[in-house]
């Protein structure tokens, strides 16, 4: 199997792997999933290890300073390895590995993943994305990818309202967020830099967090950012899931995959500076549990910029296959052979890239040319070949 498993935020991605990888247990191999931050493997290894609590499976978590397992599984049962890019090194991957999971794939670089799964017994591998990015979407099309499309949500889900705002709506904006607290629920505020320090433009945590809590002065507020140890990251995240922190300030560590049912604001600051993809995830957020919830685009553009535009497109569509149809038509369809994730340059009539329609009977027309002739040796696709060995420019551009 070499699958692609496309599902929008919240629908339930995680579960399908874990269905797999104890398939994969129950006949002796190993699974391994690879995801792409410490707090979200964290994550993982901690909802693993509770629901397979009643059962005899190993669950291991490694990541560059952390290693920890469950327990030792028994005879010749597998087991289930969680971690980091630290899986990429050293003998962090055990014996026998049947099935291997990367989540977030648009998260790991080309090489980083064919190093995970280039091994001689050539495991399974299911692939997992929330919003496909262009590139993912081209090898939808044009790569050995099967896919699979999980669609909808768990029910019980609460509605998510998206909208831009202003810096003259920060009064209102503050007001808002003051009725939720006193409701119960929780904040997510997040700003694209740590300490302003960067040569980037935008809103920085450390300043954020200070000022959070002079607006805030009877409310827990936390500090979640990339430079904090494994152990501070940890101590935030139980603090804000058991809703000691009723506001994290954070940067985007919290994009993927953290799961707080009772957070129902999110606020992302200098919005204009984020993608499309990047956007969704971080709404993907809340909308989590069963109360409505809310994403607060806070910007600095103005209508008639074209990051104004973008912004739209995240505050008018909620659903994630659309969205990733949007930021395939703003970005392009990337380096299909290569390691880029965008900006497939020097092609002639882009557009085609962009009909469904018309790639799809390409690669029905490309595997029936392999199936009658898998070197390209007869006279009729003599000219395919001599594209194909002639350089990349030549294979692209003619």
């Amino acid at each position: 199997m070499n699958r692609l498993l496309q599902g929008d935020v919240g629908s339930g991605k995680t579960l399908v792997a874990l269905c797999a990888m104890l398939l994969a247990v129950e006949h002796g191999y190993s699974a391994v999933m690879m995801a792409p931050t410490q707090i979200l493997a964290e994550q993982h290894y901690l909802k693993f290890r509770q629901m397979l609590d009643k059962l005899d499976v190993s669950v291991s978590l490694v990541t560059a300073d952390r290693k920890e397992e469950s327990h030792v599984s028994f005879g010749k049962q597998g087991g289930i390895v969680v971690g980091t890019h630290a899986l990429l090194y050293g003998k962090n991957v055990p014996e026998r590995v049947g099935l291997v999971v990367i989540d977030e794939q648009h998260k790991f670089g080309v090489n980083q993943r064919e190093k995970l799964i280039d091994r001689e017994e050539r495991p399974d591998v299911l692939v997992m994305t929330a919003t496909p990015i262009p590139r993912t979407l081209t090898l939808t099309f044009y790569g050995e990818l099967d896919v699979s499309i999980l669609d909808g949500v768990p029910g019980g889900r609460g509605a998510v309202v998206t909208a831009i705002r202003t810096e003259k709506d920060q009064e209102k904006v503050l007001k808002f967020v003051r009725s939720q607290l006193e409701e119960g629920r929780q904040v997510y505020v997040v700003s694209p830099l740590i300490d302003g320090e960067d040569s980037r433009k935008g809103k920085a945590v450390t300043k954020e967090l200070d000022e959070w809590k002079a607006l805030l002065p009877h409310v827990d507020v936390g500090l979640l950012h990339g430079r904090m140890s494994s152990e501070e990251k940890e101590a935030v995240m139980k603090d804000f899931r058991a809703n000691r922190i009723s506001v994290l300030v954070a940067t985007t560590v919290v994009e993927v995959g953290v799961d707080v049912p009772n957070a129902t604001v999110m606020i992302i600051n200098n919005a204009e500076s984020f993608g499309l993809s990047q956007l969704h995830q971080l709404r993907g957020r809340i909308g989590r549990g069963a109360h409505k919830s809310y994403c607060i685009l806070m910007t600095e553009a103005r209508p008639e910029d074209e990051q104004w535009e973008k912004l739209h497109i995240v505050e008018t569509t909620a659903n994630g296959f659309d969205l990733a149809e949007q930021d395939l038509k703003l970005r392009g369809p990337g380096d299909v052979l290569g390691t880029s994730q965008s900006g497939l340059k020097g092609v002639r009539f882009e557009e085609w890239l962009l009909d469904a329609r018309l790639i799809h009977r390409g690669r029905e027309l490309a595997e029936a040319i392999l199936a009658e002739d898998p070197n390209l040796e007869s006279a009729k696709y003599r000219p395919l070949r001599f594209l194909l060995e002639n350089g990349e420019e030549k294979r692209v551009t003619g």
